[in-house]
């Protein structure tokens, strides 16, 4: 009990800087999509300006061995989970930044755009918008295209869509069937997914197998706390991920589904894995912080690139200077979002964090 105790109190080394990494790669990811779509110049040659859906894949990953690992640790601290405990901190920490971005969302498009002068289609029912954005069905929401700013609440549904039914069944679970669970949930749910027997599924982009793998895996790491791989191994997993996202040696060559079944692998390991690791780089002060702000450089990055959108149709000469004009969209907005997202820890989540408490 000692040794759950002392898991449940401490941070796991190395994961709150990755986050921020993951983040970046949405954010440059967005920047690449967004400029070749205004006709702005950019560059797009690398594999890792195209790597934002797997890096979301990957904050999947590490939220589910975060989150289930927490709640099996409780399980067995106390026999029980409180629901209503668990429910209010995910209120205080998604809520206040999701919501403010969903209304930011609606405001832009549906009225600060038209006001510009700027002719934005909202061809679809503004009620049912609101609806499903306020109850987490943003992945939903998103096949109305209702503009960028408001898509990337997608992968925020999806995750609380699957705290909101995992939570209640770990708590109503003995502690010897929760594993079992996880593992013919996810096999079960991944071929389910992959068959399309359920077209919604992909459709609205379900992949609440990330989450189950992982979660399964931090639990199996609690019970084999003194268990892991050869340190050759643990490094070649780290390769692994590198040339993953570095590359498309695996994208080109894999079939959709085999690539889906191979990264949910692979990202689990690499969490696994890295939480009993000791990577100085990774745990410098400055990375940790960014990653503890890495919701808010997801969550910000979109509006971000909207303003420095702007600046470049007013400042059009900059893109006869290719190489610089990248430079510097780039630079902009993932300096401007970091900072946003600074000042949004500081003077507005941390005010809700605090009372997670």
């Amino acid at each position: 009990m000692n040794y759950l105790q002392n898991h449940a109190e401490r941070t796991l080394p190395n994961i709150t800087s990755v986050r921020f990494f993951l983040a970046v790669f949405v954010v440059i990811f967005h920047i690449t999509l967004f400029c070749k779509n205004r006709g702005f110049v950019y560059f797009g040659d690398w594999a890792i300006f195209h790597k934002g859906h797997e890096a979301v894949y990957m904050f999947f990953s590490l939220s589910g061995f975060l989150i289930i690992r927490q709640l099996y640790i409780e399980k067995q601290l106390t026999n029980t989970i409180s629901l209503k405990r668990f429910y209010l901190r995910r209120i205080l920490r998604i809520f206040p930044l999701y919501y403010l971005i969903l209304f930011v969302g609606f405001f832009y498009y549906r009225v600060a755009l038209p006001h510009l002068g700027f002719e934005m289609e909202n061809n679809y029912d503004f009620g049912s918008a609101i609806v499903l954005g306020v109850t987490f069905f943003a992945n939903i929401l998103i096949t109305y295209s209702p503009g960028g700013i408001i898509e990337i609440l997608w992968s925020i549904g999806i995750e609380e869509q699957f705290y909101l039914f995992v939570a209640p069944i770990v708590w109503v679970l003995s502690r010897k069937h929760i594993v079992p669970f996880l593992l013919i949930f996810t096999f079960l749910y991944f071929a389910i997914f992959a068959s399309n027997i359920f077209p919604f599924l992909q459709r609205f982009r379900m992949y609440y197998y990330y989450f189950s793998l992982s979660g399964l895996f931090a639990i199996l790491s609690l019970k084999t706390n003194s268990y892991r791989f050869p340190k050759f191994v643990q490094i070649f997993i780290i390769a692994l991920v590198i040339v993953y996202f570095t590359t498309t040696w695996f994208s080109g060559f894999l079939s959709d589904w085999v690539y889906q079944g191979f990264s949910v692998i692979l990202f689990t390991l690499f969490v696994a894995e890295l939480t009993k690791m000791k990577i100085s780089f990774l745990e410098n002060r400055s990375l940790n912080y960014l990653g503890k702000i890495s919701y808010g450089i997801y969550m910000y990055h979109t509006v971000v690139i909207q303003f420095v959108g702007f600046l470049y149709l007013k400042i059009t000469k900059i893109q006869q200077f290719p190489i610089l004009s990248t430079l510097l969209f780039n630079i902009m907005v993932i300096g401007g979002t970091i900072l946003i997202s600074h000042f949004s820890y500081k003077y507005y989540e941390s005010y809700f964090l605090r009372k997670k408490n």
